[in-house]
């Protein structure tokens, strides 16, 4: 890290992956008082593009980046196979570095960057942006003053009607992303599942992850017509397009997971919180939380609370200012760590070995199997 990372002076912010992401991330930088400084991806036009925007120098790899700017922090937004070289460098030259969720496209390879940060002078944080959102933070705001007593389960539902990524998109490449809708949408669930809970230790899980969908030549999408009359079989998808999970922690706490790309139902995309002494439901990246509770005030009765909040900004802007101001201040954030990230890498690795294996898959069997 350079010396003005100590100080309240601007970030100098490099970008790892100019395409939609990048270019939010590039935006909430400038929003936020910080400097986009360079960015790096392999395709010139988005480059000239991201360059022309930002006043930005562009590099066509990341070494180049790290070379060529005296950086404070890196942000990585490329497919996942590519978190772990992009990362492990930054990390390498004491660079601070948030990576766009999951941690990486295999348990080994995010264990191999967690197991760098331990050693390195940066710090990381994985980009779970749905625990800033307003209804999660009203939620555990509420849950730290014992509105809901001890959380013993959490439902997550992440589930599209439609909304499969393209078939060219890098998203249903098992090579690039290491997985389909579970590791893409998915860790979103579990991750914030996990964070409703305080990250107990996981102990077991078991699920089967499908392909209903995203095979069929003829997969309709009204939203986006153009993805329609995909030239597809049941080889060239090789990805899941749903998952449904189960997960156990040592305390004997639970969660169940739903998620889907593609689905014959109604979107949704719900927490739904069990708790001793109430209830809790609320929208991944939403504003509203709803609070069950009972009553003997009067006569027995039901106690619906219905909270709103008011984004001051969105979650990724959240996000990204509590990582930036860690980076300004030199103090690592104690959320949205690498360890936890690596331990939604676990449970995705355990419910994918879970559907081959056709029982429930232990944790700690798979860090003993699992090579670094």
């Amino acid at each position: 890290m350079t010396e003005t990372a100590t100080t309240n002076e601007p970030a100098r912010v490099g970008i790892v992956g100019l395409g939609g992401m990048g270019v939010q991330h590039a935006r909430a930088v400038d929003s936020l008082g910080h400097c986009v400084v360079g960015g790096a991806d392999i395709d010139p036009e988005t480059r000239d593009q991201f360059g022309e925007e930002f006043a930005a120098r562009t590099y066509e790899t990341h070494e180049a980046l790290y070379e060529g700017e005296e950086l404070d922090a890196v942000l990585i937004a490329t497919p996942n196979k590519f978190h772990e070289p992009t990362a492990v460098a930054a990390l390498e030259r004491g660079l601070d570095v948030l990576i766009e969720k999951p941690l990486a496209h295999t348990l080994e390879s995010a264990k191999r960057i967690a197991q760098t940060e331990q050693t390195a002078d940066g710090f990381g944080m994985v980009g779970f942006h749905n625990r800033f959102a307003p209804a999660t933070t009203v939620f555990k705001e509420y849950q730290a003053n014992d509105a809901f007593g001890d959380v013993t389960h959490v439902q997550v539902n992440y589930v599209r009607r439609r909304g499969i990524p393209g078939r060219d998109s890098w998203f249903t490449d098992p090579e690039l992303a290491g997985g389909g809708a579970l590791i893409d949408i998915g860790v979103h669930a579990i991750d914030l599942a996990l964070y409703v809970l305080g990250f107990p230790r996981v102990v077991e899980a078991t699920g089967i992850s499908r392909s209903e969908f995203g095979w069929r030549p003829q997969y309709v999408d009204p939203d986006r017509p153009e993805s329609s009359d995909w030239d597809v079989d049941e080889t060239s998808f090789a990805v899941d397009d749903s998952a449904s999970a189960f997960i156990r922690t040592a305390d004997d706490r639970t969660v169940s997971v739903e998620v889907a790309w593609a689905a014959s139902q109604t979107s949704r995309n719900d927490v739904i919180v069990r708790g001793t002494d109430g209830g809790g439901a609320f929208e991944l990246g939403g504003d509203s939380l709803t609070i069950h509770h009972t009553s003997t005030r009067g006569t027995p009765h039901y106690r619906t609370s219905e909270i709103t909040a008011t984004p001051y900004r969105t979650p990724h802007e959240t996000q990204l200012e509590m990582f930036l101001e860690a980076v300004a201040t030199d103090e690592p954030p104690a959320c949205n760590t690498f360890d936890q990230a690596l331990t939604v890498q676990k449970i995705v690795d355990a419910v994918y070995r879970s559907e081959e294996a056709g029982y429930p898959i232990s944790l700690t069997h798979i860090d003993e199997e699992t090579p670094v």
